[in-house]
């Protein structure tokens, strides 16, 4: 049996300190993406009536002018409620509402007298909201008659005429479809400006460490790729063949100055040129103890471990290590901390951004590994989905890993917490309701819609009808909820992990 080492007091106590440290990120993360919201729509005038971090029971909130601002118990969500996001039923529209509207029942959780905008399905609170009732007075003869799930649209448009009041020119549906765009987005905006200065933090101050042009250690032998044999001299598989570097006499300190007349200057050039020299004899000067000595190294043909873009070897769909033949010189280089451009935050955030999205459109099986994983016992992607229970898990043994310099360990809890935000803001994007990119793209319908009533000199057909939506709103919960609690129960039963 494999013995597991007992945890140290100090190890606990960073464990839970990593772990209070991702929850204050995040709730930070979502109190500045609900800003992002907020602010645009104070400045076009729409009433605010609420801003709040977390759902659960209201532990703080204080009132300042019009807008309640609290904090709830549970800090892993937030809303603003905006007065008026759906607007009232066009007077030449049916009562009933059809198609997915009829799939689906209510939302219990809305506050009453007021239009959320923002719902519990989604991580970072995004804007969802009711709207006005022009059809009905809200007395029993009303609802009468209705299949349940008209009665869903119809709670929506009154709720939401029920938070406007006398404030009609501040509701946010009367805003033009830019303005109701920006609202939208400015919370997706400001999680990626986030991720773009926390990234800034990573690779700016904390700086990356990455390879040098100085030789730290010279292969006695070369072994093929997946062998477990070691590569030093005195352990070399017998057969093995002589390692190019250092058969020509390449050292350990050894700075490469030039391969075949080409300057170096990093490491991905030395890379670049001996992977494609297979077989052909490269001068190759180094500097050694102050003087420059002429080598002359012929990299040979192997087979080599493709890593991927996360730094993790790829495999087939068998399992099996990918490969490719490459030319090798058998050594290599030492490891220095360095500080990168600012414009290297702005390219890792786009990667980021390339990730998650490539994530969400393999999102079906993803889920389907994590659910064998969760109960089956197979070993779960490092870099696939996760729930906010695994997200502070990694935070906890990313903050015990008492051998990793804290500086190290610094850098990568800030770096963890810009992946978040990235990931808040693409879920945030998707054109599904509550989210916020389903009211951008009720609004884009509506500009589309307006501009082609205008271009054919037809009447102007009014906003859209978001309330019809809101029975996909209710599917589009209960999807999030189930996979949230796959998530984190494969993070419990199986997380992820770093060792």
């Amino acid at each position: 049996m494999r013995e597991v080492a007992s945890p140290t007091m100090d190890g606990v106590f960073l464990y839970i300190l990593g772990v209070l440290i991702i929850v204050v990120g995040v709730a930070v993360s979502i109190g500045l993406h609900e800003v992002g919201h907020l602010v645009p729509a104070k400045a076009f005038g729409v009433r605010v009536t609420q801003y709040m971090i977390g759902f659960g029971p209201t532990i703080f909130s204080r009132r300042k002018g019009e807008t309640e601002y609290g904090v709830k118990a549970i800090p892993l969500g937030g809303y603003i409620s905006m007065i008026g996001m759906f607007p009232p039923q066009s007077s030449r529209a049916g009562t009933s509402s059809t198609g997915i509207a009829q799939l689906v029942g209510p939302d219990s959780r809305r506050p009453a007298g007021t239009a959320p905008a923002t719902d519990a399905a989604d991580p970072a609170g995004t804007a969802t909201a009711t709207a006005p009732d022009a059809g009905g007075t809200g007395d029993g003869d009303d609802r009468a008659g209705r299949g349940f799930f008209d009665l869903l649209v119809q709670d929506a448009r009154r709720a939401s005429a029920e938070s406007i009041g006398d404030d009609e020119d501040r509701a946010f549906y009367k805003l033009s479809v830019p303005k109701r765009m920006v609202i939208m987005l400015g919370g997706p905006a400001m999680n990626f400006l986030l991720a773009i200065l926390l990234f800034a933090v990573v690779l700016c101050g904390f700086g990356v460490t990455t390879p040098t042009t100085t030789v730290g250690q010279v292969n006695a032998c070369i072994v093929p790729a997946g062998s477990t044999a070691s590569a030093d001299a005195a352990t070399c598989p017998q057969g093995a063949p002589a390692a190019p570097g250092a058969a020509a006499g390449l050292q350990p300190g050894d700075t490469i100055v030039s391969i075949d007349g080409t300057e170096i200057t990093a490491w991905d050039q030395v890379t670049g040129i001996v992977q494609v020299s297979a077989g052909r004899e490269l001068d190759v000067v180094v500097e050694r103890d102050g003087a420059r000595e002429a080598l002359a190294i012929t990299p040979v043909l192997t087979e080599q471990a493709v890593i991927g873009s996360r730094g993790a070897p790829e495999v087939d769909e068998q399992g099996d290590p990918v490969t490719r033949e490459v030319g090798l010189i058998g050594f290599s280089p030492t490891q220095a901390v360095q500080r990168q451009p600012l414009s290297a935050a702005f390219a890792t955030t786009g990667e980021n951004m390339a990730a998650v999205g490539n994530l969400i459109l393999n999102l079906p099986q993803r889920l389907v590994d994590v659910g064998r994983a969760a109960f089956g016992g197979g070993e779960r992607d490092p870099n696939g989905p996760m729930s906010v229970v695994g997200v502070g898990r990694v935070a906890g043994e990313i903050a015990s890993l008492d051998e990793t310099p804290v500086a190290s360990r610094a850098s990568a809890m800030v770096g963890l917490v810009a992946s978040l935000n990235v990931a808040l803001g693409m879920i945030n994007l998707l054109p599904l309701l509550p989210l916020d990119g389903g009211h951008v793209l009720g609004a884009v319908v509506e500009g589309v819609r307006r501009f082609a009533a205008k271009l054919l000199g037809r009447r102007d057909p009014g906003p859209v009808d978001v309330a019809k939506l809101m029975p996909l709103t209710f599917v589009v919960v209960i999807l999030f909820g189930a996979m949230s609690a796959l998530l984190i129960f494969a993070d419990l039963v199986n997380p992820v992990r770093l060792t």
